[in-house]
């Protein structure tokens, strides 16, 4: 009874609305701040993403639904959800703008001579960057766009043709290719190995370690011995700011290569051994299924399966 009810009033809304309103009136640009608002489920989030000021986002939700004679919008102190209107209304055009959306990011490809690619800040600057000169001299005519960022791209909603990412290879939706492993070794600067002397890896967890993100010192006393300490000199949420204390002399970090080799090879940090530690996650390629026909996506991922010694497709069954 309620689902014939709800239906009734979905179709009486558009019906009203086609009958009463001139719908060609009603500004594209309100609608397309609606279907944002509606998709963010808050208004800071949804002006931030179309960069204008929650005060002019409001003012043009309030003109729509006083254009609508219905209330899109219910407010509440954790955001906003939709009222049946607004959810009647969001369903009949998100779509479209999908589609829209769509429609121009195809045209603005420009047959595939531009590449815009996701990957983390500590992935472009260690290992992306340094060989890019290969690539541009055999693609000059690829223009290359890089968004670093530590978060998920999402394909369906952002720009972007592929990404480089850091992980076990299993995000739905998406073509993963193995490009490397990842290896941990405990690192430290010159500066602090002058001060405190060079540890031997037995008696490293008395010496001033910095935190992992991972909590993966435990790990590596597991495999290699030693005892880990009962507190760390200073912890950190994420393996630049890691790597950054090391430079320091803050303290030793269990260095992740990818980041830590150019400095090892520069000798701003020291490997305080040989042996490495495999981490859980490796390095992917990664591309949605509309790039399978985009020729600079298919150039770029040719190219970086080569620079990293793999065929592609999933991972090594002996590292699975």
């Amino acid at each position: 009874m309620i689902s014939r009810l709800y239906a009734f009033k979905k179709r009486r809304f558009l019906h009203r609305g086609l009958r009463n309103i001139q719908v060609n009136r009603i500004p594209f640009n309100a609608l397309q701040i609606f279907v944002e608002v509606a998709r963010a489920g808050n208004l800071s989030r949804a002006a931030e993403a179309m960069h204008l000021t929650v005060s002019a986002l409001s003012h043009q939700i309030r003109a729509l639904e006083a254009r609508l004679d219905h209330q899109l919008l219910v407010r509440g102190p954790r955001g906003v959800t939709l009222s049946a209107e607004g959810q009647c209304l969001f369903d009949a055009i998100s779509q479209q703008f999908d589609a829209i959306e769509q429609a121009v990011d195809n045209i603005c490809r420009r047959h595939g001579d531009t590449l815009t690619v996701s990957l983390m800040p500590s992935v472009a600057s260690s290992w992306l960057v340094p060989r890019l000169p290969r690539f541009v001299a055999r693609h000059p005519q690829i223009e290359l766009s890089l968004q670093s960022s530590t978060q998920l791209v999402d394909f369906a909603r952002e720009g972007v043709d592929c990404a480089l990412r850091f992980g076990r290879g299993e995000w739905p939706g998406v073509r993963a290719d193995f490009l490397f492993e990842e290896w941990l070794t405990p690192v430290a600067s010159p500066d602090l190995l002058a001060r405190i002397g060079r540890p031997r890896l037995s008696d490293l967890g008395s010496f001033p370690l910095l935190g992992d993100p991972g909590e993966r010192w435990s790990t590596w006393f597991e495999h290699f011995g030693g005892k880990a300490p009962r507190r760390f000199v200073a912890n950190f949420s994420d393996s630049d700011t890691v790597h950054r204390a090391a430079l320091e002399g803050i303290g030793i970090a269990l260095g992740r290569m990818t980041m830590a080799r150019p400095l090892i090879d520069a000798g701003r940090l020291v490997a305080l051994s040989k042996k490495r530690l495999r981490a859980e996650y490796a390095h992917w390629f990664v591309q949605p299924p509309r790039s399978e026909a985009h020729p600079g996506v298919q150039a770029f991922r040719s190219w970086l399966l080569a620079e990293a010694g793999v065929s592609g497709g999933p991972m090594p069954a002996e590292r699975s």
